[in-house]
């Protein structure tokens, strides 16, 4: 069974960049937008999501995620 996925509010840069991707690789940027969504959840394939979260850079402080403001 296969699932449409609709991706709105695209900056035109990126779909340009996109597209351009897609004709260098022979595909439709359909066909190019799901082998990088494939690519890259094919990476976390496997990983905990403590593993994924231990492999992220330390950057910034706590204060700078904090969503909450005084």
């Amino acid at each position: 069974m296969a699932t449409n996925l609709i991706v709105r509010n695209v900056d035109d840069d990126l779909a340009l960049a996109l597209k351009q991707r897609a004709a260098a690789n022979g595909r439709s940027p359909e066909a190019e937008h799901l082998e990088i969504l494939k690519k890259a959840l094919q990476r976390l394939h496997g990983r905990s999501s403590a593993d994924v979260l231990a492999s992220m850079p330390d950057v910034g402080d706590d204060e700078d995620f904090d969503v909450r403001k005084s």
